[in-house]
């Protein structure tokens, strides 16, 4: 056993502290989490008679964005004086930031609590200790900014490339070098212009949308998965009776075929006409 560890601290509970950031990590990350389940086992071998599990925050961020109530029970049993030692993984799994972070390192070093992870055990009241203790939680904040950083530096560049959009718009198709061009077939183009000129003949969204039902004409429909083709008639046919397609097809704007080389004061017009509701009255 460690000569950090005292007497008193063992008179007092070993409270472990178990968290995972998502409900897919709970789901899906058992290893993790039956590693963090284990430190209690640890906390029996140096000597605690009593061990408390704290896992309230199983599946909630530690960035200090999101209410923790574990984290908030962890603080109260240290402020009473109930832990003699608070054991964690690693820092990442108590705080993601570093104010609640130091917040849990001066509140062990006031009530003389120890804080035990897989690589140690640590006395906030020890210089070097603290050290430590304060470059651990640096970085693990500096590793959620970091991983951040790499995820959008990756969404932007696959902006520039073309590929945010999971589909492309009806009336469009993504060739074989990433880009989008207008589909080839003249079917799709000309009920695509159709529901432009109707929409401009009428003046309303859901005015166009009981024209085309009337006169029971297919609107092309993006087909569900299909990440390259831009509209299909067929699909359009087995759901004539939809009221959708046509105020959909409005409200993404690929009023591109409309206002293609058209003035920029008329396209900014059409835009606020298209700025349609989410349900058409």
């Amino acid at each position: 056993m460690s000569e950090k560890i005292k007497a008193h601290h063992l008179e007092r509970g070993a409270y472990v502290y178990v968290r995972q950031s998502t409900p897919y990590q709970v789901r899906n990350n058992l290893e993790s989490k039956e590693r963090q389940y284990a430190l209690a086992r640890r906390a029996e071998q140096l000597g605690f008679a009593k061990v408390v599990v704290i896992d309230e925050d199983l599946g909630r961020s530690g960035t200090g964005t999101q209410e923790r109530p574990g984290f908030g029970r962890l603080l109260a049993s240290v402020c009473q004086g109930l832990a003699g030692a608070v054991f964690a993984l690693e820092a990442s799994r108590l705080a993601r930031n570093n104010r609640d972070w130091h917040h849990l390192v001066d509140l062990c070093a006031l009530t003389e609590t120890l804080l035990i992870d897989s690589d140690g055990i640590y006395d906030p009241r020890q210089l070097n200790d603290r050290l430590v203790l304060g470059l651990k939680g640096t970085m693990s904040e500096f590793e959620l900014g970091l991983l951040r950083q790499r995820a959008r530096e990756a969404f932007e560049q696959k902006v520039r490339r073309g590929f945010a959009l999971w589909e492309v718009p009806v009336g469009f198709i993504r060739t074989e070098e990433g880009l989008m061009e207008k589909t080839p077939d003249r079917q799709v183009q000309q009920a695509i212009s159709a529901v432009f000129q109707k929409f401009q003949q009428l003046g309303s969204a859901r005015q166009a949308t009981i024209w085309f039902r009337e006169e029971r004409i297919p609107v092309p429909q993006a087909k569900p998965g299909d990440g390259r083709a831009g509209g299909d008639l067929e699909a359009a046919e087995q759901r004539k009776n939809s009221s959708d397609a046509e105020e959909s097809l409005l409200r993404r704007r690929v009023r591109v075929w409309q206002d293609r080389g058209a003035h920029p004061d008329r396209r900014r017009a059409c835009q606020a006409k298209l700025a349609l509701p989410e349900t058409a009255e």
